[in-house]
């Protein structure tokens, strides 16, 4: 049985929420430096956002306040292209399972 909908217009329909309503990763870009934000989970004061290529992050209040001045931390092991590749396998085998139509 063929998918109905694929990985790539189930990022674009959350990308239409408000952003404390997404729940998958994004990408935002300022001044050449290009991020991935995480969705804020329940428990979560704030949303962290990860370097696309590299393991650091800071919050998204910050990133939102100070652009590309905002100051980075490192984390031990997610960048943002894992936040991405891991809601894309993730999104992935759902739609193998038949949980997207």
């Amino acid at each position: 049985m063929a998918a109905s909908i694929s990985i790539d217009e189930i990022f674009a329909q959350d990308r239409e929420n408000h952003p404390n309503e997404r729940t998958l990763p994004w990408e935002e870009t300022r001044d050449g430096i290009t991020v991935v934000v995480e969705p804020k989970p329940h428990w979560a004061e704030d949303m962290r956002v990860f370097r696309l290529d590299s393991r650091e992050y800071c919050r998204y209040a910050e990133w939102t306040a100070h652009g590309t001045r905002a100051r980075f931390f490192g984390h031990i092991d997610t960048s943002g292209d894992d936040l991405i590749m891991k809601a894309r396998a993730m999104i992935a085998r759902e739609i193998a399972d038949g949980l997207w139509r």
